[in-house]
């Protein structure tokens, strides 16, 4: 992912609000195949990490990055934006920004 895409990723989630919370139990199993749905149907979520979580907001967001395949667009605080392009051509919501091709 370029800069320039992560740039305008950021600049959508700036407007949602998180769909998961990470407590206590951290992250299971169930939890993981919930956010791989919600990733299919949406692309780009926003998950929080509350008070009651011992584990670390960026190794949160760096396992469920691995767990489900999808991008860490940012982690701020206890917020992690992730964002998976959907498989299905017909359900994609989000276009990001063409890479540039240097010419030398």
């Amino acid at each position: 992912m370029t800069t320039k895409q992560r740039a305008y990723l950021k600049g959508l989630a700036m407007n949602i609000d998180p769909i998961y919370n990470i407590g206590k139990a951290s992250i299971t199993p169930e939890f993981t195949e919930g956010i791989i749905e919600a990733l299919e149907a949406r692309e780009l979520i926003k998950v929080s990490v509350l008070k009651n979580c011992a584990d670390d907001p960026k190794e949160l967001a760096q396992l469920l990055s691995e767990r489900t395949g999808a991008e860490v667009v940012q982690v701020i605080g206890k917020k992690i934006v992730l964002y998976k392009q959907a498989k299905d051509k017909d359900k994609r919501k989000i276009e990001l920004p063409k890479e540039r091709k240097k010419t030398v």
